[in-house]
């Protein structure tokens, strides 16, 4: 009985926590080492897979070209939502003097208005590293994350170091070929070669939804 109370004590402070900030629900979650299936079971929602779907930098610095890009990239939003994968959306912010794209708190650092939007699970990092978001490597403990598919832009930088550093701790990758871009399209093969090479799976959105 004393269990039970403790336990009933833990998912109370954790529902005043949903209620509250990201960071205080994450940290409680570590300190008393609840797991995800346990936090959906009890509040009746779907269980989601330990895969995750990671939109990089489709923000409005970004290159134009992810306009060629952006209705798959939504689709594989999509196909994620009815498959119960998390989606997450990386944005980067420049801090570096001097530069004028990505900077904190500027319209060019939001998340572009035509990227379909159906999470709140939005991390920011400052460097080309994906796995350098500390609130990104967080998520990807709580939720026991193992496979990733990445999407987003830029293929010759930020998604490149993601790939390289993901496939680096042994997590499993694939790329969806049709839904990254850069702002030299003529580099993107070269990349994809570059992918295959550090382990990722090439994939196209058609493998997914078909």
């Amino acid at each position: 009985m004393k269990q039970e109370n403790i336990k009933i004590q833990k998912f109370s402070t954790l529902i005043q926590l949903l209620l509250q900030s990201k960071e205080q629900l994450i940290g409680f979650m570590k300190k008393v080492k609840i797991k995800k299936p346990d936090i959906n079971l009890f509040i009746g929602g779907d269980i989601m897979q330990k895969k995750a779907l990671v939109i990089i930098d489709i923000q409005n610095d970004i290159t134009k070209n992810y306009k060629g890009i952006i209705d798959n990239i939504n689709k594989s939003i999509d196909w994620a939502v009815e498959n119960n994968i998390h989606v997450v959306y990386i944005r980067h912010e420049n801090l570096s003097p001097g530069t004028r794209t990505f900077k904190t708190d500027t319209k060019g650092a939001e998340l572009a208005p035509d990227l379909k939007k159906v999470s709140e699970n939005v991390f920011t990092k400052y460097k080309g590293n994906a796995l350098t978001s500390e609130e990104f490597t967080d998520f990807i403990s709580i939720n026991e994350i193992d496979d990733f598919y990445i999407t987003g832009a830029d293929a010759v930088a930020c998604v490149k170091s993601t790939c390289y550093n993901l496939r680096k701790s042994n997590y499993g990758v694939r790329v969806l070929s049709d839904c990254i871009t850069s702002y030299d399209k003529k580099k993107i093969d070269g990349m994809i070669d570059y992918y295959d090479s550090k382990g990722c799976e090439i994939i196209c959105l058609d493998d997914l939804v078909s």
